[in-house]
């Protein structure tokens, strides 16, 4: 396959990648292109902004999550019939799992997919200086194409000259724009990074200053023209085969969450699943013949005292799992599911009650980064013993108790050694719940595990049922 596209790394977190990202995606669209987006890396937030703009789901390419061969199918599978893709990085250019540059690294899944980098860095308070560390980001790895540079936080066009100047002539690296700070296009953040897209008030206000400030200052032409020297890809995609059909599983998605993995609703589809959309923010109850549950994670502990006021809601999940359906809850789904969440005020707001455990808020990271996930027991995704790759990224820790069932260990392991351990994994009637962000496609059978459960509850007779 030929498909223009380009990475945008940054040579470190918060180097202004979305922002530009977002930008260029805008400005592409505003000249009739079709867009496909992708985020290197496991996050759910920056991708809702690229969808949000590009009107195309982006989708994750996680070089530690997936294989190679899995990262180039997706890129074909969702590039296909698009104009370009755009591949907005993680942390730095090099920044992966521990200090393994070609593992998880922006790097590395621009080597897999054989595309050129267009680097970012900030520009404030630099001269030649600038020069010195594109240098250093080109030679660190040679196998990476880095072909252009992007300044970001620049007073302006004679600042911008004064480096372009001396990065061209010391690293033979075209430069292809600047940007100048400007507080209206600022993303604000909270605990988890960016505030999600779908709550930010006048965004596309903010869209369409960034993109007249890309068009403005950035050679859309020569990004162009970079984005066409990408090599071919050479991969023929394996078929999915559906495990049934009519299988309705319903897919929690509003302010409270909207953490999916679109490839893994995908291969939820692909395997037969009619995804059924709902808000227990403002539905009353759960829609009608469902034969599983999938809910991922958000923002429950911001919307905890509307969550917790929908009581019809709350009751009719609660009814579902314990007539046995199929649910699968990941970090604010379990979060949901517990008897309650304790903000970090201290207020207690009560969830479904499910699981017999309250989930606290606390003012630091309990668990990041990237983890193994051990399935000891048989559970709603995994009808024997399997492992995955996952990532936990959270500030909540739930409570312990001697009735609660674990169907997971999860292991932190570094330089292949076990560093860390721990229970996690909730099992109760048909429903799990966990803090481990799962990508499907890390280990497919979890997904087809998961379907097939539903299937065989929407098989069951009624009269086997109550018995």
């Amino acid at each position: 396959m030929k498909l223009p596209r380009f990475v945008l790394a940054g040579t470190q977190s918060g180097v202004g990648k979305t922002t530009i990202s977002i930008g260029l995606m805008a400005a592409l669209k505003n000249r009739g292109m079709n867009v496909q987006p992708f985020k290197v890396g496991p996050d759910y937030i920056d991708p809702a902004f690229h969808t949000f703009v590009t009107g195309n789901k982006s989708r994750n390419l996680d070089s530690w999550m997936l294989d190679e061969d899995i990262i180039k199918k997706l890129l074909i599978k969702n590039g296909r019939n698009k104009d370009i893709a755009v591949i907005e990085g993680v942390m730095g250019l090099y920044d992966g799992y521990g200090a393994k540059k070609d593992e998880g690294s922006t790097a590395h899944v621009s080597k897999v997919i054989k595309a050129p980098v267009i680097l970012i860095i900030n520009g404030k308070g630099m001269s030649s200086s600038a020069a010195a560390q594109v240098l250093g980001y080109k030679l660190y790895d040679e196998e990476v194409d880095i072909k252009g540079v992007i300044i970001n936080n620049i007073s302006g066009e004679v600042h911008y000259e004064l480096l372009k100047e001396s990065i061209e002539r010391d690293t033979n690296i075209k430069c292809v724009g600047y940007l100048k700070p400007n507080p209206n296009i600022e993303l604000k953040s909270r605990h988890l990074g960016l505030i999600p897209s779908v709550e930010v008030n006048g965004l596309k206000r903010k869209i369409n200053e960034i993109a007249k400030m890309v068009e403005e200052t950035i050679d859309l032409d020569e990004i162009l023209a970079i984005a066409r020297t990408s090599d071919e890809i050479e991969y023929k995609p394996e078929k999915i085969k559906s495990v049934g059909e009519n299988i309705n599983i319903g897919v929690p998605l509003d302010n409270a969450f909207n953490f999916y993995y679109e490839d893994n609703l995908d291969l939820l589809k692909d395997l037969g699943a009619n995804l059924i959309y709902f808000s227990p923010l403002k539905d009353e109850k759960l829609p009608q013949d469902l034969h599983g549950l999938y809910i991922g994670g958000g923002f429950p502990e911001v919307f905890a005292k509307e969550l917790e006021e929908n009581t019809s809601m709350k009751s009719s999940i609660k009814e579902g799992i314990e007539k046995g359906l199929p649910t699968y809850a990941e970090c604010g789904g379990l979060m949901y599911l517990s008897d309650a969440i304790t903000t970090l005020e201290g207020k207690k707001h009560r969830m479904v009650g499910v699981f017999h455990t309250e989930s606290k808020m606390t003012k630091r990271l309990q668990r990041f980064g990237y983890v193994h996930v051990n399935m000891e027991e048989p559970c709603v995704i995994a009808k024997e013993k399997k492992s995955t790759k996952a990532h936990e990224f959270h500030r909540s820790m739930i409570e312990d108790h001697e009735e609660n069932e674990y169907a997971y260990r999860v292991d932190k392991i570094r330089n292949g050694e076990k560093i860390k351990s721990w229970q996690c994994g909730l099992k109760k009637y048909n429903a799990l719940g966990a803090y481990a962000h799962i990508h499907f496609y890390s280990n497919i059978s979890i997904a087809k595990d998961f379907v097939k459960n539903c299937l065989h509850f929407k098989n069951r007779s009624r009269e086997e049922y109550e018995k």
